[in-house]
């Protein structure tokens, strides 16, 4: 059955990434308007742990919008509009570390953002200039309760680290991977920006939750990765990424508790002007 965003709410969201398209064996679907667009899919509502859970597929069903063609900004004003708060972001990376092998979850605490041409900001209209701050960008609550459940599942976890975001949709050339290794980042892939800057244009808790698939080109002697390589070491670890996944659903505090009413994510649009109501 599907329904409209006002029928259907959740206060937890999870945006799934490659070979990641469900969450639930029975849920409600949620079609959602918005104004830049439809999202990449319907809003699928449900249960999870006890918790009520919003799901979207970053790529669409059959994995059918690449990385550069994400609607970045209409998924994440679809999950804040049936009620989401706190959103929890699977993806498959590249690892820039030798250390970091495949099966590896990374929850990092940092970003640096080469993509282009993407939509980067939802205040990209007329009205006040929206400056939000992006210093730290991810939830330090949301990645605690990660590490914590990733740790629980008995899973090889780093538990911080900085993610390059590349556009896509090739690989990185051996070059860029030796670049990026020397950089210092730790792990690369192709759809964590803006999602993470716009989650916070929307003052919404964001954590990603990165699953190693390879060692990039160029890294430690490491090969040319393969699209199906990389679908086919996430498909093999799913089922683990998943029950870490639930772990943390779990553990997150519920979205009337002070601690996230609080948190500085939340409070990220404090004091600024906007030139539009936010859903939800």
């Amino acid at each position: 059955m599907t329904t409209t965003a006002g029928q259907a709410r959740a206060d937890v969201g999870l945006i799934g990434g490659s070979g990641f398209y469900s969450f639930f064996d029975s849920a409600e679907r949620v079609r959602v308007s918005t104004p830049f667009g439809d999202p990449s899919d319907d809003v699928v509502v449900g249960e999870v742990q006890g918790r009520r859970v919003a799901f979207i597929a970053r790529h669409g069903q059959g994995h059918r919008f690449p990385p550069h063609g994400v609607n970045y900004r209409a998924n994440l004003w679809a999950l804040r509009s049936v009620g989401v708060r706190q959103v929890l972001a699977p993806c498959a990376v590249g690892s820039l570390r030798a250390e970091l092998g495949p099966g590896t979850v990374v929850v990092p605490d940092q970003v640096v953002d080469r993509t282009w041409g993407r939509e980067h900001t939802i205040y990209a209209g007329e009205g006040p200039v929206v400056h939000v701050g992006f210093a730290d960008p991810y939830c330090p609550r949301g990645r605690a309760v990660a590490v914590e459940a990733a740790r629980a599942a008995g899973t090889a976890v780093a538990e911080e680290g900085t993610l390059v975001v590349v556009n896509g949709p090739r690989f990185s050339s051996a070059a860029e991977s030796r670049w990026h290794q020397q950089a210092g980042w730790s792990v690369v892939g192709m759809t964590a920006m803006p999602e993470a800057a716009i989650a916070r244009e929307l003052a919404m808790c964001f954590t990603t939750v990165a699953l190693v698939t390879d060692q990039d080109a160029g890294v430690g002697g490491g090969e040319a990765v393969t699209h199906e390589e990389v679908l086919a070491v996430f498909a093999d670890n799913v089922g683990r990424l998943k029950s870490v996944l639930q772990a943390a659903v779990r553990a997150l505090p519920p979205a009337e508790d002070d601690e996230v009413a609080t948190c500085a994510c939340r409070r990220a649009l404090d004091g600024l002007t906007l030139p539009f109501a936010l859903p939800g």
